[in-house]
């Protein structure tokens, strides 16, 4: 019967394909807008690391002006200063810790031919790599004792290493950054996590950077420091006073295995924020927080606002859109009050019918989700050439959002059409039998 009921749909549509495709319009466009926000949400909201998030953690510590606390209060300091992130690195009381900033720097080509060229950093330390799943074309990360010695190592992303080595492994070979030697242990593959949930203050989708170095090397001024800097105090003259400053612009992330693990090193955070406060530091009350992937990416609001609002926005349109639909739907129905009387009368039952009306809706609305997808599709192409990189990698519809799009058109044209079925099937066939 129900390859019967679809036969019937089908004629039915082409019968009165004018309304058909109104209402495959109405449902397109609804569609089309709604999946362009979910899918641009979806991805933003996104676990960027499922099969660790919860077991990676953001370090907070305030360290703030005891008169005029950070966020009103609300949120401790999103950084931490270089004093306390060299602190709990030397501590490593974790089972992987790293220490990391925003860098940049000036790389000069053994190629007399190239020009120099100005790279984005990131100053880091070893765990970096294995904490963040990594992907390596050639060698791999610098080792913990190449912290210690601070090394004047480099590791390249791809993109860098085609520039300066034509995508050759450049393993061993040296390059200059900022007029220091630096020796090249690995060359990453293409990584551009979305959001880049390692380092949100400088832009959750920003690119990921050209090279990474030692974190020690900002300290030995082999390479620039940039990103977000906050003082609540004065850092006094020079970059060693600046270094032991309350300035804050230095991540620490932690990997902690267990819930135990975690409750100890927060415990840990605790007893040294208890022991800075006898060197006159941490005035505030204490407020240490550990946050995993998910939990910081909410608390830093990675999805904006505007974006939430754009996406309810587009859901009212969607619901315009169905009533509608619903509109049209009970038209085309009581449009066939003859026919529907006559088959009632040759013994057609309610049931019958209705099953017969709903197979119909349900297959406008699977029209009206296909177009939809093409809509959103083209939706998702204008938002990234409106905003540029800052939307490269979000703006793209995979398997689920498709998946989505059909069953929300599906599920939305059948209960678009319950009402105008449950209308057309309680036609009295007496009554039109009469009027013919």
């Amino acid at each position: 019967m129900f390859n019967y009921y679809l036969k019937i749909a089908w004629i039915s549509i082409l019968r009165h394909w004018g309304l058909s495709l109104l209402m495959i319009c109405a449902i397109g466009l609804g569609i089309g807008a709604a999946m362009t926000t979910i899918t641009v949400n979806y991805l933003m909201s996104a676990d960027p690391i499922p099969h660790k998030s919860k077991q990676l953690y953001y370090v907070q510590l305030d360290s703030w002006d005891v008169n005029d606390p950070f966020d009103e209060g609300l949120n401790p300091p999103d950084q931490l200063t270089f004093t306390d992130t060299t602190n709990l690195w030397n501590a490593q009381k974790a089972f992987r810790q790293n220490a990391q900033a925003q860098a940049n720097g000036v790389i000069e080509p053994n190629d007399p031919e190239l020009l120099p060229m100005s790279v984005s950093g990131r100053a880091n330390t070893a765990d970096f790599f294995t904490m963040f799943d990594v992907p390596f074309i050639y060698g791999s990360g610098w080792t913990h004792q190449a912290d210690v010695n601070k090394e004047q190592v480099i590791v390249l992303n791809k993109v860098t290493n085609d520039k300066l080595f034509g995508g050759e492994d450049s393993v061993g070979q040296t390059i200059k950054l900022d007029g220091n030697v630096f020796k090249i242990v690995g060359v990453i593959d293409q990584w551009q996590p979305k959001p880049r949930f390692y380092d949100i203050t400088t832009g959750a989708f920003n690119d990921s950077e050209d090279i990474f170095v030692p974190f020690s090397m900002i300290a030995e001024q082999k390479i620039g420091r940039s990103g977000n800097t906050n003082c609540w105090k004065p850092s006094g003259d020079g970059f060693s006073a600046f270094l032991v400053s309350e300035c804050i612009w230095t991540q620490f992330w932690v990997e902690l295995k267990t819930q135990q693990d975690k409750e100890e090193y927060l415990t840990f955070l605790n007893a040294y924020v208890e022991e800075q406060k006898a060197y006159g530091r941490f005035l505030r009350p204490m407020d240490n927080r550990l946050s995993n992937v998910m939990q910081w990416l909410e608390n830093q609001e990675v999805v904006a606002d505007d974006a939430k609002m754009m996406m309810a926005m587009s859901f009212m349109f969607l619901i315009v859109c169905l009533l509608n639909t619903v509109g049209l739907l009970l038209a085309k129905f009581l449009g066939k009050a003859p026919e529907i009387g006559l088959r009632q009368a040759l013994g057609a039952s309610r049931a019958t019918l209705f099953s017969q009306y709903i197979i119909e809706s349900a297959c406008i609305g699977l029209a009206g989700g296909l177009l939809g997808l093409v809509l959103a599709y083209l939706g998702l192409i204008g938002v990234e050439s409106l905003y540029g990189d800052y939307m490269q990698g979000l703006a793209t519809l995979d398997s689920t959002m498709m998946i989505l799009a059909l069953a929300l058109a599906l599920v939305s044209s059948i209960i678009s059409g319950i009402y105008p079925t449950w209308r057309a099937c309680n036609i009295q066939p007496a009554q039109q039998l009469k009027s013919q």
